[in-house]
C-alpha cells in the first residue's frame, strides 16, 4: 500500500509515518518547507513533498497514485487552510482512494454530541483569543469537516480527546458521540491517535463514520468494558 500523510511533519503526523512504516507502507509526506527537517529520521525511507498543504498542486502531486491518505486538519490562520487542505485531499485522491482525517472532538456529524461544559469553555476562551490574535480559525476545521461529510468518497474523520505523550496503551476506543460513558476520561496517547488513523486505512467499517476516540486504558474505557462482560 501507498499512502499520503498530510501534515508529516507533526508530532501527530511523525507518529503516523512510524506505524506506516512498521506496516510496511509506502509513505509520501506533505509538510511546509521549513519544517522538513523534523523528517529527517525517516531520510531515505519515505518520499517528501514541501509545500503548504492547502496548495492545491502541492496535494495533487503528493496523492497521485496514493491507496490512502491520512490528513491532519489544522485551523491555522484565517485563510481556510484546513478547509482549502481538504478540498485538495477531496479533489485529487484517486477514486476509491481511503481517506482518513483528524480533528477535535468539537466537530460534530449529526449534533447529537453533548460537550462537558470544560470543553464548551476552553473552546469559549480560544474563541475570545483568535478574535484578538487571529492565529487559528477554529469554525475552519468545522467546514472542512462538513466538506469531507458531504463528499462521496471512501472517508472517515477521526475525533481526538485531549492528548498526552507516554508509551503506547494500544488501539484507542471508540463512540460515534461525545458525552457517550465510554469516552468520559476524555485522554489518548498521542502515539495511539496515530496508531488509529493508520489502522482505519484497512477498517471498512468506518466508513463514513465520526469515530471520538479515548485511550483503551483509560477508566472510562476499562468501565465500559467491564461493564460490557
Amino acid at each position: 500500500m501507498k499512502i499520503c500523510i498530510v501534515g508529516a511533519s507533526g508530532k501527530l503526523g511523525r507518529y503516523m509515518v512510524q506505524h506506516a512504516l512498521d506496516r510496511g507502507y509506502g509513505v509520501v509526506g506533505v509538510c511546509r518547507e521549513r519544517s522538513v527537517s523534523k523528517l529527517d529520521a525517516f531520510k531515505g525511507r519515505i518520499t517528501i513533498v514541501p509545500g503548504a498543504t492547502n496548495v492545491r498542486g502541492v496535494i495533487q502531486q503528493a496523492v497521485a497514485g496514493c491507496d490512502g491518505v491520512l490528513t491532519v486538519l489544522v485551523p491555522w490562520g484565517t485563510d481556510h487552510y484546513a478547509a482549502g487542505t481538504a478540498q485538495a485531499v477531496l479533489d485529487y485522491a484517486k477514486p476509491g482512494t481511503r481517506l482518513i482525517f483528524s480533528c477535535g472532538w468539537h466537530i460534530t456529524r449529526d449534533g447529537k454530541d453533548v460537550y462537558p461544559s470544560s470543553l464548551k469553555r476552553e473552546e469559549k476562551i480560544m474563541r475570545w483569543i483568535t478574535r484578538i490574535v487571529p492565529f487559528a480559525d477554529m469554525d475552519d476545521q468545522v467546514e472542512a469537516c462538513r466538506r469531507v461529510f458531504a463528499s462521496n468518497t471512501r472517508w472517515t474523520v477521526v475525533r481526538g480527546s485531549d492528548l498526552e505523550e507516554g508509551e503506547s496503551q494500544g488501539l484507542p476506543v471508540w463512540s460515534r458521540h461525545v458525552g457517550d460513558p465510554i469516552l468520559a476520561s476524555n485522554i489518548t496517547r498521542r502515539v495511539d491517535y496515530a496508531l488509529f488513523m493508520v489502522e482505519a486505512l484497512q477498517n471498512d467499517a468506518l466508513i463514513h463514520e465520526a469515530p471520538a476516540i479515548v485511550g483503551c486504558r483509560t477508566p472510562s474505557a476499562l468501565a465500559f468494558a467491564a461493564a460490557q462482560k
